[in-house]
C-alpha cells in the first residue's frame, strides 16, 4: 500500500513541477510589470509626505484586494478547501448545489465588505488618525483623502479572491497570476499621463481604476465554467455554508492580525523619519519579486492537492508533497538570501535610484531589505504549513499562532526602535523573528493531526545551509574584488555585477548541494538533465 501510494505521488509530481514552471513564468512576467510600476513611481514620488500617505492609506484596502482576496489568501484558499471536496468532475458545468453554494458565499462576502466600505468612506480621516498617530497632521489628512477614493478596493477584494480559487480548482493557473498585471499597468498609464501639478491623488485613483478592470477580467471566465451569481441569503442551517464560515473567519482574522503588525511597524516607523514607511514598502517588494514567485509557484498547484488527499486521509501522500514542495522551496530560498546580501544595495540603486529617489533612500530600502532576508526560510515553511491546516479545515490554529505574536512584534519593536534605536533596520528585524516564532509553533501543532517527517527535510536544509555559507564568502569575495577592479557607468556597473554574482553563486552553490548528495539538488538536475537529452 505505501509504494502504491509513493507511485502515485510520483505519477503527479511532473504535472505539479509543469504547473509551477508555468505559474512562475507568468509570475515572472507580473512582478517585472510591479517593478516597472514601482520604479516609475518612485521616480515622481520618491521617497515622500505624499509618497507615505499613500502606502499608509492602502494598507486598509489591500487587507482585502492582496491578503484576504489575493492568491493565497482567506478567500482564495477557502474556496479551494471546500469546493475542491464537492465539485464531482471539472469537465462539466458545476451542479446546481455548488452553484447555490457559490451564490450564498458570494452573497455574504459583498454584505460584509460593503458594510466596511460604507464605514472607511465615513470616518477616514479617523482611521488614519488612529493608524498613523504619530504622523503630522497634513500627512494625516493626504493619506484620508486616499483611504476615501480607495474605499472601492474592499468589496473588490473579497470578490476577487473567490475567483481565484474557483479558477485554480479548475487547473486556470495563468489568469489569476496575471491579472495584478491590471493593477500595474493602470497605475503606470494614470502616473504619467496625469500632469505634475495634479498627481497627489492620482496614485489613489489609478489604484481603485485597476482593481475596477482586475476583477472585470476574470468575471467571463467564471460564467464560462458555469457558475451564476443569483443573490442567496441561506446563510442558517446551511451545513456547507457553516463550513465556509468556520474555515474562513479564523483565516480572514489570522490575516487581519497580519495587517494589526503592519500597523505596529507602522506606528514605530512613523517616528523615525520621513520616507521611511516608503522605504519598507519598497524593500517588501523587491523581498517580495523573488520568493513570491517561489511561493505562488509551487503552493497554488499543490494546494488542491493537499485538499483532496486529506479529504482520502492519504497522510502519507501528504508527507510526500509538502516534503518535496518545502524542500525545493528551500533549495530557491538560499540563493535568494545570497543575492540580496551581497548585491541587494546595487538591485536596488539599479531599480530605484533615479529621479526623486535618492542615495540616502537607497540605503534605506537595502538596509530594510538585509534584515528581511532572513526571514525567508520560515517564511516559505510558515506559508507552506498553512495550506496542511487549511487543508483540514483548521484556520483557528493559524490565527491564534499569529494573534499570539502580536505582543511579540510589539516588543520586539518597543526594544529595536525605542530602546536601542535601529531604525528601519530594526522594523524589518522584527518582522523577521515573529516570522520564525510562526513557524516553528505551526510546525510542531501540525504534529498533533498527522506524523510530519522532518529529519529528512531539515537534514536536507543542512546541506543547503552549509553549501549556502561557502558560496556566500565567495560571493562576497568577489564583490569586493568587482569593486576595486571593475569601473563602468553607474547602470551597467550595478547591471553587470548582479548578473555574475548571480552566475558565480548558481555556479558555486548547486555543484556544492550535488557533491553532497542533497536529495532536491540531485532530482531536479536528474529531470533537467533528460529534457535536455530527449
Amino acid at each position: 500500500m505505501s509504494s502504491q501510494i509513493n507511485n502515485i505521488a510520483e505519477d503527479k509530481t511532473p504535472s505539479v513541477l509543469k504547473a509551477a514552471w508555468l505559474i512562475m513564468v507568468v509570475t515572472i512576467i507580473s512582478k517585472l510589470i510591479g517593478f516597472i510600476r514601482d520604479i516609475i513611481i518612485a521616480n515622481y514620488y520618491g521617497a515622500s509626505l505624499v509618497s507615505d500617505a499613500y502606502y499608509y492609506a492602502y494598507q486598509i484596502p489591500s487587507l482585502s484586494l492582496i491578503l484576504l482576496g489575493g492568491v493565497g489568501g482567506p478567500f482564495h484558499s477557502a474556496t479551494v478547501a471546500i469546493f475542491s471536496k464537492l465539485i464531482p468532475s471539472l469537465k462539466i458545468k458545476p451542479p446546481e448545489e455548488v452553484n447555490k453554494l457559490y451564490s450564498t458565499f458570494m452573497t455574504a462576502t459583498i454584505i460584509f465588505f460593503l458594510g466596511l466600505s460604507v464605514l472607511m468612506y465615513l470616518f477616514p480621516r479617523q482611521i488614519m488618525g488612529i493608524i498613523i498617530s504619530g504622523g503630522s497632521a497634513e500627512m494625516i489628512n493626504l493619506a484620508a483623502i486616499h483611504l476615501k477614493i480607495m474605499t472601492p478596493l474592499l468589496v473588490i477584494g473579497g470578490i476577487v479572491g473567490i475567483y481565484y480559487g474557483i479558477l485554480v480548482i479548475y487547473k486556470q493557473f495563468m489568469l489569476p497570476n496575471l491579472s495584478p498585471i491590471i493593477m500595474s499597468a493602470a497605475i503606470i498609464g494614470i502616473v504619467v499621463a496625469v500632469p505634475d501639478d495634479q498627481k497627489g491623488y492620482a496614485l489613489a485613483w489609478a489604484t481603485t481604476v485597476g482593481a475596477v478592470l482586475q476583477l472585470i477580467i476574470q468575471y467571463p471566465n467564471i460564467r464560462k465554467l458555469g457558475y451564476r451569481l443569483k443573490p442567496n441569503f441561506d446563510f442558517i442551517n446551511n451545513p456547507r455554508f457553516k463550513e465556509i464560515g468556520e474555515l474562513l473567519f479564523p483565516a480572514v482574522l489570522s490575516s487581519t492580525v497580519g495587517q494589526i503588525h503592519i500597523y505596529v511597524d507602522m506606528f514605530f516607523t512613523s517616528s523615525i523619519s520621513e520616507g521611511a514607511w516608503t522605504a519598507i514598502g519598497y524593500a517588501n517588494r523587491v523581498f517580495q519579486f523573488p520568493v513570491g514567485i517561489l511561493v505562488t509557484a509551487f503552493l497554488v498547484p499543490l494546494f488542491p492537492i493537499f485538499a483532496r488527499l486529506v479529504a482520502d486521509k492519504d497522510y502519507l501522500g501528504i508527507n510526500n508533497y509538502f516534503n518535496k514542495g518545502v524542500g525545493v522551496l528551500f533549495f530557491g530560498s538560499i540563493p535568494i538570501i545570497i543575492g540580496i546580501l551581497t548585491v541587494g544595495m546595487d538591485a536596488v540603486r539599479l531599480i530605484f535610484e533615479r529621479g526623486e529617489f535618492d542615495q540616502t533612500a537607497t540605503f534605506m530600502v537595502t538596509e530594510a531589505l538585509w534584515f528581511l532576508s532572513v526571514s525567508i526560510i520560515p517564511y516559505v515553511f510558515r506559508d507552506s504549513i498553512t495550506r496542511v491546516y487549511y487543508s483540514f479545515n483548521d484556520s483557528k490554529t493559524p490565527f491564534v499562532v499569529a494573534f499570539s505574536s502580536i505582543i511579540l512584534k510589539v516588543l520586539l519593536n518597543y526594544i529595536f526602535i525605542s530602546k536601542l534605536s535601529w531604525g528601519i533596520g530594526g522594523i524589518t528585524l522584527s518582522t523577521s523573528l515573529v516570522t520564525l516564532f510562526n513557524a516553528c509553533v505551526l510546525g510542531y501543532f501540525i504534529t498533533r493531526k498527522m506524523n510530519m517527517d522532518y529529519k529528512n527535510l531539515f537534514f536536507n536544509l543542512l546541506k543547503m545551509t552549509i553549501a549556502g555559507l561557502i558560496t556566500l564568502v565567495i560571493c562576497f569575495a568577489a564583490c569586493i574584488g568587482y569593486d576595486n577592479f571593475v569601473h563602468l557607468g553607474k547602470y551597467s556597473f550595478e547591471a553587470l555585477k548582479i548578473l555574475l554574482v548571480a552566475v558565480l553563486c548558481l555556479g558555486v552553490y548547486v555543484p556544492l548541494n550535488l557533491i553532497m548528495k542533497m536529495e532536491y539538488a540531485t532530482e531536479l538536475f536528474n529531470r533537467i538533465k533528460s529534457k535536455i537529452v530527449r
